[in-house]
């Protein structure tokens, strides 16, 4: 729960093809790139201005220097799974990469899967699961990333696992679920239907069944970062307005500055993650009924901004640059903010989440902290080392999950997939 983001939220509902008419635009880039570039507004289908970027049901291109689903205007939904490679086979895990590729770009097209969810066969399972059929696009994006475990000699890879893709430390304060955390393999669907991103996920699933296994997964609503600047920011679990700072994705010198592999960033081991990035994902619990009955001098105080501008200590708007030593020096913003940590700066792509009640009658709830950088070791590490240290906010909050994914550069053209560049 750092200081480094700003969101959006959605504007007023405007009307939207179908998932099966946008079919015959995903290659004609409607979008414009603005979905894929974290901007406001696109095109309308009927050619009568533009409409905001959420409320279009677009489709956001998958094709790309870098994945969709980083610096893309930041979805409404979240279904975030891990994966334990089960096949030991190099050729048969390269082969599902493949397989997936062609998937994603048919359903981030608004496409069914392979020959589809009907008239097929009646002896044979369908491709697709269809529960998506006559669904917008939803700007879904599908983020794959490989984690610190597929290196570990299985399929050839030791010798190209990149410096920055270490073990995390332990953090004070960390009550890791082992089930909650890892994995060989990640993906990241993201959409404003919430039904569109469990469904790419599931269609992931089931083509890589008997190769692949889920290991967790995480749903999360909310957003809690944006990408997106000039728009409202968004308010996390504790009604606070949550990521102020973060890096715009139209920011292309903080982009390449902060979270694209580049230059002595992708040499020699690290080379094939040139124009990828990292992503830490952790699982926070959130205390909510505690926080509940907090007195709200005490809550500013805790954050370091007031509960309904959210404008720094001694500022009137939120927008305003923090005079650090105005605020408590365990508070949470001074404490995450770049000037405390070296300049250190991610990028946040955050959700919260409900996960039903604990069995004591408390809610399970909390944010699925997402975030990109170039190198975890001056981006994630220095912010979380101060927080978890000094931050007064830990009285409240909980890591309990965690994980650590290098994310490939994007798949380039129709011949290109997942991860090619790793396995060549």
């Amino acid at each position: 729960m750092s200081e480094e983001t700003q969101e959006q939220t959605p504007a007023a509902e405007a009307a939207a093809p179908s998932r099966r008419t946008v079919i015959g635009w995903g290659g004609a880039g409607l979008a414009l790139g603005a979905a894929a570039a974290g901007g406001a507004a696109v095109l309308a289908p009927d050619g009568g201005g533009t409409v905001p970027v959420a409320d279009s049901g677009s489709a956001v291109p998958f094709h790309g220097a870098h994945q969709a689903g980083i610096a893309t205007a930041v979805q409404d939904r979240l279904h975030f799974a891990a994966f334990d490679v089960r096949t030991t086979d190099r050729a048969e895990l390269v082969q599902l990469l493949k397989d997936w590729t062609r998937a994603a770009e048919r359903m981030t097209a608004g496409q069914e899967v392979g020959e589809g969810a009907y008239g097929g066969l009646p002896e044979a399972p369908p491709d697709d699961t269809g529960e998506a059929l006559g669904l917008k696009p939803s700007r879904l994006t599908l983020t794959i990333g490989f984690g610190p475990s597929l290196f570990d000699g299985r399929f050839g890879l030791e010798e190209k696992r990149p410096g920055a893709l270490v073990e995390l430390p332990k953090f004070p304060g960390d009550n890791l679920d082992p089930a909650r955390s890892g994995g060989d393999l990640c993906v990241q669907a993201c959409a404003d239907d919430p039904q569109v991103a469990v469904h790419a996920i599931r269609n992931l699933a089931r083509i890589g069944f008997g190769k692949v296994a889920v290991r967790w997964s995480q749903l999360g609503f909310g957003k809690t970062s944006s990408t997106t600047p000039d728009a409202q920011t968004p308010r996390n679990l504790f009604g606070f307005k949550d990521g102020t700072r973060n890096i715009a994705g139209t920011d292309t010198e903080r982009l390449a500055k902060h979270v694209w592999v580049s230059g002595k960033d992708a040499e020699g081991p690290a080379a094939w993650m040139d124009g990828g990035s990292y992503l830490v994902a952790r699982r926070i619990r959130m205390n909510v009924e505690t926080w509940d009955r907090t007195p709200l001098g005490e809550q500013e105080d805790i954050f370091g901004r007031d509960k309904r501008e959210g404008a720094p200590v001694g500022k009137a708007k939120e927008h305003d640059e923090p005079f650090l030593k105005a605020m408590k020096p365990d508070s949470h913003v001074r404490l995450a903010h770049p000037d405390t940590n070296g300049g250190a700066t991610i990028l946040r792509r955050g959700y919260s989440f409900t996960d039903g009640t604990d069995g004591l009658g408390r809610l399970e709830a909390g944010l699925f902290f997402l975030a990109y950088q170039k190198d975890v070791r001056t981006g994630f590490v220095p912010v979380q080392t101060s927080l978890s240290r000094a931050d007064v906010l830990n009285e409240y909050i909980q890591h309990v999950g965690s994980a650590l994914f290098a994310i490939p550069p994007g798949v380039r053209d129709k011949d290109d997939w997942w991860g090619r560049a790793l396995f060549a």
